[in-house]
């Protein structure tokens, strides 16, 4: 029988989330949306660099932090590549590299974006 976290799912992510928050700050559910619409506004901040060439290193490394700070690296990766697209995969990937969330070793099937890398060699 499949555990319930062996795959994360649309269904089951949320609860997935909810297992693995630890925010000793937090004092609602609100606030633990919030942590959670930080993949979303990842999602908008890739494709606008996709889109317009516009890179918001700074907050993209912000929105980062938080997410890994309050699920921890292991559930934080897992959600990290179920939410974030696929076609978004080698933008994401220097991010979690520069801050040692993930292993050089790791996902070397997915290139990384060339501009992402000198600009985050500069910060």
């Amino acid at each position: 029988m499949m555990k319930v976290f062996d795959k994360l799912t649309d269904r089951n992510f949320e609860f997935f989330a909810m297992q693995n928050y630890d925010n000793r700050e937090c004092c609602d559910i609100e606030e633990f949306k919030e942590d959670l619409a930080r993949f979303k506004y990842l999602k908008r901040l890739f494709r606008r660099y996709e889109v317009h060439n516009d890179l918001q290193e700074r907050l993209i490394l912000n929105h980062i932090i938080v997410i890994y700070n309050v699920f921890g690296i292991e559930a934080a990766n897992r959600m990290m590549w179920f939410k974030i697209d696929k076609e978004h995969y080698h933008y994401l990937k220097p991010f979690l590299i520069l801050l040692s969330y993930l292993d050089v070793s790791e996902k070397v099937e997915i290139k990384m974006d060339q501009n992402i890398i000198n600009v985050l060699r500069n910060v």
